[in-house]
């Protein structure tokens, strides 16, 4: 755990806008392909920056030395970049409006104790369970991957924020021979926010839902391929998620939004079904803690949760301070920076749109011909909103009817004119765990939603 030499910092009456951080990655990945280690790697990336703001301009500067005396360096060292900026920008801006003084606790506490030992140990008995049980199989890979992110924060503002965000997955990928003679693979990831030992107990824990993952495997194998075309469909939740994330949340970043994004002109106008909310919850949601839950931002701004989309409305965006004092809103906690050595970033923490009162099976019987897509692979966005996912899983759904299992395929449009098509929404909602943002900096995100009905493009074989 870090130790906290930036307490004394609180109410040190600095002459600039100021921010103190120290933080600690730790990352641990082990990986099986086969029954053969491929993979053992054990990081950390620890260290301090101070990030300082003259007249509108920022200086920066960071060191993997985290001691009294090379924290006096470091906070110097961004003031002098910060002046040097300020004389050659003079750019002439008032300081950010002060946040109030607060102490944001440690709120998890719990040490990680499973050595690198227990990690190969455990997925190396869950191989050993699939490879004896599922012996038809072309290939099998499993993985523990655990990363654990610790911040202290000290700004100008006197706040003083200390927390630690570990979170621990098991992933599991499976290939068989497809009823064509060309291979088929699903990839699932199990576990969330904790330490490994708080997500896993024992191997077996796992193996109902490993027998899951094998039973969808093999049903695609003899699977149909999508026609293309613009078809009804249903999007599982995990799906739904990507669509609130990738299509949508990168939109609304307010950094793309001065960029020139989608957004920007669709402030205040519809953007959806009047059904459609979509939220960057902060920390907690439905009474849950949320997969990232953030209290403080990397900026010392106490996080709220953003309302992106209000009844179909576009009604917000996600800002650090710099963006909300110019656009004239109120900043809710969204700068993030993946490493020590990073400035902070407008991200997402976790983004959803929120559940309806529709259930599945009413979903479903109220489709004669479409789709229902479950799994999701990769997938792209742009500041335009135009998307392309792809769908590694699904069925057909024939008069009402689940039917013939899919083979992989994508999906495509545009997301403000795809979301204003949604007319059911299921009244449950989960919650992807395992996803990491790649905007300049890896970050990790919750992503999530209920199963949404409208119409896209299916992109087919």
């Amino acid at each position: 755990m870090l130790k906290d030499h930036l307490r004394k910092y609180v109410g040190a009456g600095f002459s600039e806008y100021t921010e103190l951080r120290a933080q600690s990655n730790t990352t641990r990945r082990v990986t099986l392909l086969n029954g053969n280690m491929i993979n053992n790697d054990s990081s950390e990336s620890a260290g301090f920056s101070a990030r300082v703001r003259v007249n509108g301009a920022y200086g920066f500067s960071s060191g993997s030395d985290y001691t009294p005396d090379s924290i006096e360096r470091i906070i110097a060292a961004a003031r002098e970049n910060a002046v040097f900026l300020d004389s050659r920008e003079r750019m002439g801006k008032p300081p950010f409006a002060k946040v109030p003084p607060m102490s944001s606790p440690l709120r998890y506490t719990t040490e990680d104790t499973a050595s690198q030992k227990r990690l190969i140990e455990f997925i190396s008995e869950l191989d050993a369970y699939i490879a004896a049980k599922y012996p038809k199989l072309l290939s099998r890979v499993v993985i523990a991957n655990c990363l654990d992110m610790e911040k202290l924060l000290v700004t100008s503002d006197d706040v003083h924020s200390h927390s630690d965000i570990p979170r621990s997955h098991v992933m599991v990928q499976m290939t068989l021979m497809g009823n064509d003679g060309t291979p088929v693979d699903l990839f699932t990831p199990f576990g969330g926010m904790g330490v490994f030992d708080d997500q896993f107990t024992t191997p077996d824990a796992l193996y109902e839902k490993i027998d899951a993952l094998y039973e969808k495997v093999a049903a695609k194998a003899e699977g149909v391929y999508a026609e293309p075309g613009y078809k009804e469909v249903i999007l599982h939740s995990d799906l739904a998620g990507i669509l609130a994330h990738e299509a949508v949340g990168h939109t609304v970043e307010a950094d793309f939004v001065l960029s020139g994004s989608v957004a920007g002109p669709s402030f205040g106008k519809q953007v959806a079904s009047e059904k459609v909310t979509l939220v960057d919850f902060a920390n907690t949601a439905f009474g849950k803690t949320c997969p990232q839950p953030i209290y403080v931002d990397d900026e010392g701004t106490p996080a709220e949760d953003a309302v992106i989309i209000k009844d179909g409305i576009l009604s917000g965006y996600m800002h650090n301070k710099e963006s909300a004092e110019k656009l004239g809103f109120k900043p809710q906690g969204n700068a993030r920076a993946f490493l020590f050595s990073d400035e902070p970033l407008i991200r997402m923490r976790n983004t959803c749109i929120l559940p309806g009162k529709d259930k599945l099976e009413d979903m479903i019987a109220s489709i004669d011909d479409g789709y229902y897509f479950i799994d999701t692979g990769n997938g792209q966005a742009d500041a335009t909103g135009e998307f392309m996912f792809g769908v590694n899983f699904g069925y057909e759904i024939k008069n009402g009817k689940i039917a013939r299992p899919l083979r992989d395929t994508t999906i495509a449009g545009v997301a403000f004119e795809v979301l204003k098509t949604v007319d059911m929404l299921s009244d449950e909602l989960t919650w992807g765990s395992s996803g990491m943002c790649g905007k300049k900096q890896p970050m990790p995100v919750g992503m999530g939603g209920p199963a949404v009905k409208l119409k896209i493009n299916v992109g087919g074989r």
